[in-house]
């Protein structure tokens, strides 16, 4: 029987601010096979270390779960750049009534905090950030992409997308909204789901209940999920790494897709009007036809 881990990280905190304890367990949703953050035992914790996601009610309920799994005694370091949360730092741990010291360095907010005696502020918080399902839009959770609705750009690629047939992917597939509009099609043989916020799958799986549906927690920017000779692929790719916008991200995307797809295979993707995908697609595309521009989003498909 594994022991209960006691010493935790969230995301990647820069090292220069803080020193994460040898063995300690990654908690971030966004790290591929790492442990659920709610799995954490209840005051089981001696040190956490985090990266406080920017997002209000997600930041507010990650940092809640934290300190209901820190001990008594134990320590919580937190920290998030000034303008990505960091500023709202101080106000989020005194509506929890923890205790805390606040510092500044490198443009970041870092508090050190204590386990509130009281815990009645933290359990709403964790209720605020919890999974729920939404009516015509199906099970979600804050902290995942276009949570609370359907993102335009995803709703202009399912108006565009014909039926589709044989096996593809769905990369970057969020709650499963594009993936759920993909399987109407009977011809589909097959459909791997694939996304980096382990949040955003377990709400996919509860959404697609097709069998035709495999899904995949994973980052793209490796080796994993192996995928090859697909017929198609479709994608949304996101252009934030962080909180920043990172254009890279969409590139990985587009090479990912070329090396799934089989000779003649299709990609389908939808992007905002001011990322330069053109000359990534055409560099390993043999032919990008413009399928239309419509509320600051265009959409390409691309022919292997």
């Amino acid at each position: 029987m594994t022991a209960a881990p006691t010493h935790a990280v969230y995301g990647s905190p820069p090292l220069a601010l803080a020193d994460v304890p040898t063995g300690a367990v990654q908690v971030s949703p966004l790290v591929p096979g790492a442990m659920a953050l709610e799995d954490l035992a209840d005051a089981s914790l001696d040190e956490v270390i985090a990266l406080a996601p920017p997002g209000t009610v997600e930041r507010r309920g990650v940092i809640a779960q934290l300190l209901r799994a820190l001990k008594p005694d134990g320590r919580l370091i937190v920290m998030a750049p000034k303008d990505k949360g960091g500023s709202r730092l101080a106000g989020d741990l005194q509506a929890f009534g923890a205790p805390f010291a606040e510092s500044a360095k490198r443009h970041h907010r870092i508090c050190q905090v204590r386990r509130p005696a009281d815990l009645a502020a933290v359990s709403a918080a964790i209720e605020a950030a919890a999974p729920r399902e939404i009516e015509s839009l199906g099970w979600t959770q804050p902290g995942v992409f276009s949570w609370d609705r359907v993102d335009a750009g995803t709703a202009l690629l399912i108006r565009t997308l014909p039926a589709l047939s044989g096996r593809g992917a769905d990369l970057g597939a969020g709650i499963g909204v594009l993936a759920q509009a993909v399987l109407r099609s009977p011809s589909v043989a097959a459909l791997a789901l694939v996304d980096l916020d382990r949040r955003a799958i377990a709400c996919a799986r509860r959404n697609v209940s097709d069998p035709r549906a495999a899904f995949h927690w994973a980052d793209l920017r490796g080796a994993e999920p192996a995928l090859a000779d697909l017929d198609f692929v479709v994608m949304n790719p996101p252009f934030h790494d962080a909180g920043a916008e990172d254009r890279a991200l969409g590139q990985v995307f587009i090479r990912r897709a070329a090396g799934a797809l089989r000779k003649g295979g299709t990609c389908w993707l939808v992007a905002n009007r001011h990322l330069p995908y053109e000359s990534v697609l055409s560099e390993h595309f043999a032919r990008v036809t413009p399928h239309g521009e419509a509320g600051g989003y265009k959409v390409f498909e691309a022919r292997k």
